[in-house]
C-alpha cells in the first residue's frame, strides 16, 4: 500500500517537472512564449522575472523529490525480492541421513533391469543356496 501511495506520488511529481520545465524560457523564447506571443501568462500574471525564478525553483525543487522517491521506491522494491545464489540454495536444503550399507542382504541375487518390450518375458531372478 506504501509503495503504491509513493508511486502516484512520483508520477504526479513527475508531471509536474515536466510542464515546469517546458514552460521555462529558454534562449529562443521556449515553450512559454509560445502560448501567449511575446508575452506567456505567466510572464503577464507576476512579470518574467518572478516566473523564471518560480519555474527554476519549481524545476529543482520537483527534479529532487523525483530523484528521492526514485531511490526510496527501489530500496523498497529490492526488499521483497533479494538474489539468492545457486550455491545457496543447495547448502540450505535439508540435510539426509549418510549412507552406510544397502538395505539388500550379501547373499541376495542382484536386480535385474526392466525388459525392453512388453512382449519379452520377465526372467526369474538366480538365488543361491548355500
Amino acid at each position: 500500500m506504501f509503495y503504491k501511495f509513493l508511486l502516484i506520488i512520483l508520477i504526479i511529481d513527475a508531471l509536474i517537472l515536466v510542464a515546469a520545465i517546458l514552460l521555462q524560457s529558454g534562449k529562443g523564447g521556449g515553450l512559454a512564449a509560445s502560448f501567449g506571443g511575446a508575452s506567456s501568462s505567466t510572464d503577464s500574471l507576476m512579470g518574467t522575472r518572478q516566473a523564471g525564478n518560480l519555474l527554476t525553483k519549481a524545476s529543482w525543487w520537483c527534479g529532487g523529490i523525483f530523484i528521492g522517491l526514485a531511490f526510496i521506491l527501489q530500496i523498497y522494491a529490492s526488499k521483497g525480492s533479494a538474489p539468492t545464489s545457486v550455491l545457496d540454495k543447495s547448502f540450505n536444503a535439508p540435510k539426509t541421513a549418510p549412507r552406510t550399507q544397502s538395505s539388500v542382504p550379501a547373499g541376495a541375487a542382484p536386480v535385474t533391469p526392466a525388459p525392453a518390450s512388453p512382449l519379452q518375458p520377465i526372467p526369474a531372478p538366480v538365488t543361491k543356496k548355500p
